[in-house]
């Protein structure tokens, strides 16, 4: 009776024992794949550590199919890691936007090697024979390095790092409110497009205080002689502007006393050629007569006949010799008088 009584009794402990063995060591075995996988969840705050040493970095999404298909090929590459001398990590672009954003990921998954803070985008298959012989055979010594703003440690991605981990926090309060509060899809953006003006004008409001704060107003007797300054600039300036027109007047007028003075000269000139022409125009028919008459004497005494012929033919000839020779001396002058009273009418304008 006892021993029946017993065997129950040892066969519940036995049950008892073997669940509570089977409860401890469930949780140690699912732990068991966490502990073996040799690829570092890489953070905000740990992605530093890219920075030392040669890394290969993966970029993925839980939702993305081309992601999951290489998940085993990535943890057999972190297996040979210590073989290769290489560290393997991996970035969850839903959980840190903000390292996505650093990295510029535009594609998933998205693969990176890092060789003392140098980084290299790798663009092959995410096989583990590729990625092995990428690093074995040093083929990223061929690719060209991300240097400059372009570079993950900059500060220009560093700001890109802000923007998308901003941009990653609105989707969440975007998901939070439609699925756990049950908010319609358009008043949560209709909140969006509020708090965005409201952050403007807040950000500006502050931009003016602190403008305000730092800006030092110039006292009033600086003002004042700033603006004396100017109006005495402003009357030199209509002085001197003045003065050029009243020399340009002044310059204008010699130059037209110049022109009369010389006018008048002409004029003179004129005159006394005209008395000169007069003079020689007299003196010349007497200078012809006496010519004639001397020519007479020469010729011997004539006879009665022809001293009366003769007599009567020089009265004749003088008449003549004068008349002739006044007629074309005055057709002369008054063509030349003509001429010249052209010209001086011509110069006159």
């Amino acid at each position: 009776m006892a021993g029946g009584r017993c065997g129950p009794l040892w066969t519940a402990l036995l049950a008892a024992w073997v669940a509570a063995v089977a409860a401890t060591a469930s949780p140690e075995q699912a732990a068991l794949p966490a502990e073996q996988s040799r690829v570092q969840p890489m953070t905000a705050s740990n992605w530093t550590l890219v920075m030392e040493g040669e890394w290969m970095l993966k970029f993925y999404a839980p939702w993305c199919p081309s992601c999951q298909q290489t998940d085993s090929e990535w943890e057999t590459f972190a297996k040979n890691g210590e073989i290769l001398q290489i560290s393997v990590g991996k970035v969850d672009v839903i959980q840190e936007p903000g390292l996505s954003g650093r990295f510029f990921v535009t594609t998933l998954p998205a693969f990176f090697h890092a060789k003392d803070g140098i980084f290299r985008r790798y663009r092959g298959p995410g096989i583990f024979e590729d990625l092995q012989n990428y690093i074995l055979e040093k083929k990223w010594q061929s690719v060209e390095p991300l240097t400059g703003w372009k570079s993950p440690a900059s500060l220009t991605m560093s700001g890109m790092a802000g923007l998308f981990s901003i941009s990653g926090k609105i989707w969440h309060l975007h998901n939070y409110f439609i699925g756990t509060l049950g908010i319609p899809p358009w008043c949560s953006y209709v909140f969006f497009v509020i708090a965005t003006l409201v952050l403007g004008l807040f950000m500006g409001l502050v931009l003016v205080i602190i403008s305000e704060c730092f800006y030092v107003p110039l006292p009033r007797h600086s003002s004042e002689r700033s603006e004396q300054n100017q109006r005495s600039e402003e009357a030199r300036r209509a002085e001197q502007l003045q003065d050029a027109e009243e020399e340009k007047d002044d310059s204008n007028e010699e130059e037209n006393k110049d022109s009369l003075v010389d006018d008048e000269e002409e004029k003179e000139d004129l005159g006394d050629d005209d008395e000169i022409e007069e003079e020689e125009e007299e003196d010349n028919p007497a200078s012809g007569v006496d010519e004639e008459k001397s020519d007479a004497n020469d010729q011997g005494p004539p006879t009665e006949g022809s001293t009366a012929q003769g007599e009567v033919e020089p009265e004749e000839t003088e008449e003549d010799v004068t008349e002739q020779p006044r007629s074309a001396d005055t057709e002369q002058g008054e063509d030349s008088l003509r001429q010249r009273k052209s010209q001086h009418a011509d110069k006159g304008p």
